[in-house]
């Protein structure tokens, strides 16, 4: 079984292509004390008010905390909202050379109202203007610059008028000359006009809806309709509290069950995924691998009101917290427990496999966290050759919080990263050690010739 933790260790810095409807969103945030004496309705005593790049935005603002280089295109008015979505941008480190000024056009606003973490109304200021024939083509040799140093497209469509049916063709077809994957979050009942594409990700009524079938059809039937007038390599159905399914063009497919903790938002979910999935094909990583990250990080997302960030770092937590397995690292894997470490306190305990599972480890690993609770405990197995069944009884510990195997990784680790304190255990009895080097010095001594 492929380790899911480590494809996290294959996030490279990807470079990233937007193309989409830009908005704003603002979050006006309060609570709810009384009902107005003018109309039966609440009234929200507002507290803080916050405005954020939204629509293909929030796709770039994820596949920014992912670490990408993303460059955008798409367009907005001469207004304050454009303002704030091109500053935020640039404030990201965006490259916005692709966000055109259409005079005539007025940027889409969402104002989302939220009371007590609910949100309670949405104000919507917007209107759907198609792209000018002189924009569009201004566009078109902007894309035909940006796309030579890009690794993947990512289509963000919200029907807002920007993403012509031509200047959709024309986009896949040159990502396509280039040998570029184009992974697109559609919108609307008509698929054709994202024709060749290398993933669609539509929800499941929009699916449905393309597909031109009754909400009662298998799925299945729906994926095999949309994967043929499509021609696209494969279709990502994401299917809100179910999870989402993958389908490929041979007919071969693959289920994903959400994991959430509480679903409170899953606004900007959708843009969750997309923003995995390039990452995940960026770097090279099997979509259904890609897909399981993507799921994982949309599960992150819901439980947050309004749309998310999703950062390396809580995607790496969050897998450990569902698979003991993705306790153990390794050279490889460590990538990711340096993500899962950041901004967290952690001590580190030092272990030969052939003590074994005994009492007075137990009672050692207890006395560590009774200390400080709230620190994270990393166990580091010292033998080249670690036995298995040790290893194992360790992840199953809810006191272990990460398990290193070899010399070797811990040495690369403690060049970057620092515990807070350093242990071993020598007859049943906890030492302290004065740096986790210490560990390694003489990995074949016995534990009491250290320090």
């Amino acid at each position: 079984m492929v380790k899911l933790i480590g494809m996290i260790s294959q996030f490279n810095p990807s470079r990233v292509l937007v193309i989409g409807d830009f908005m704003l969103d603002t979050y006006t945030t309060g609570k709810i004390r009384r009902i107005s004496p003018e109309a039966p309705v609440s009234v929200l005593h507002v507290q803080n008010e916050e405005s954020r790049p939204g629509g293909a935005g929030n796709v770039v603002l994820n596949l920014v905390s992912l670490g990408a280089s993303v460059t955008a295109v798409g367009r907005i008015g001469p207004d304050y909202a454009g303002e704030v979505i091109l500053e935020s941008l640039e404030r990201e480190g965006v490259n916005v050379e692709g966000i055109l000024v259409e005079k005539s056009f007025k940027t889409p606003v969402k104002n989302r109202l939220i009371a007590e973490s609910q949100q309670v109304l949405r104000v919507d200021f917007e209107q759907v203007v198609p792209i000018t024939e002189e924009l569009e083509q201004l566009v078109v040799q902007k894309i035909n610059g940006l796309m030579n140093d890009v690794q993947v497209v990512a289509i963000s469509d919200y029907g807002k008028g920007f993403l012509s049916r031509s200047l959709l063709v024309t986009t896949i077809e040159m990502a396509k000359m280039k040998g570029i994957p184009v992974i697109v979050d559609p919108k609307g009942d008509d698929f054709t006009k994202y024709l060749s594409a290398t993933v669609i990700k539509p929800n499941l009524a929009e699916a449905y809806a393309a597909a031109k079938l009754p909400t009662d059809t298998p799925l299945s039937q729906v994926a095999k309709t949309l994967l043929g007038f499509c021609n696209v390599k494969m279709l990502l159905i994401t299917r809100s509290e179910i999870g989402m399914s993958l389908y490929y063009k041979d007919g071969s497919s693959f289920d994903f069950p959400v994991q959430s903790k509480e679903v409170k938002d899953v606004t900007g979910a959708g843009d969750t995924v997309l923003a995995v999935i390039c990452i995940a094909l960026a770097n090279n990583i099997d979509i259904k691998y890609g897909a399981q990250l993507a799921n994982i990080a949309a599960g992150i997302a819901i439980e947050r009101i309004g749309c998310a960030r999703i950062r390396i770092s809580e995607l790496a937590e969050r897998l450990l917290e569902f698979d003991v397995e993705s306790k153990i690292f390794d050279e490889e894997h460590l990538f990711a427990l340096q993500q899962a470490l950041q901004g967290k306190n952690y001590c580190v305990l030092g272990l030969d496999s052939a003590h074994g599972m005994s009492t007075a480890l137990f009672k050692c690993i207890r006395k560590i966290v009774f200390e400080n609770p709230e620190r994270k405990l990393i166990v580091y197995v010292r033998d080249n050759f670690p036995d298995e069944e040790f290893v194992s009884l360790l992840s199953s510990l809810a006191e272990v919080d990460f398990i290193v195997l070899k010399c070797e990784s811990l040495k690369n680790l403690c060049e970057i990263i620092h515990p807070q304190e350093v242990f071993v255990m020598e007859k049943g009895e906890l030492l302290t050690l004065d740096h986790a080097k210490d560990l390694i010095a003489h990995k074949w001594m016995d534990l009491s010739e250290i320090g």
